[in-house]
């Protein structure tokens, strides 16, 4: 059962996929962790050279002024 702030983090990424769609890529939420996001980056932003910046130039930063620097610390693409 989602937490609280695993809800608030899907509405978030709610709002991010729909940039991420565009080129052919989703993100999917693994998990929340004292302030660490994990996802997984899925369709063309799975292997894309840009992934990195994806996380946190759009991921993180979308996160953190929607929900808070004080709950997002980081976001993680795990495998």
């Amino acid at each position: 059962m989602a937490t609280g702030i695993e809800q608030q983090i899907e509405t978030a990424l709610d709002k991010v996929r729909q940039a991420l769609r565009v080129d052919g890529g989703d993100i999917e939420l693994k998990g929340y962790n004292d302030g660490i996001v994990e996802v997984k980056l899925k369709g063309h932003c799975a292997g894309c050279m840009h992934a990195q910046a994806t996380l946190k130039n759009l991921v993180e930063k979308s996160l953190k002024e929607m929900i808070g620097e004080d709950k997002i610390k980081s976001v993680r693409n795990v495998v």
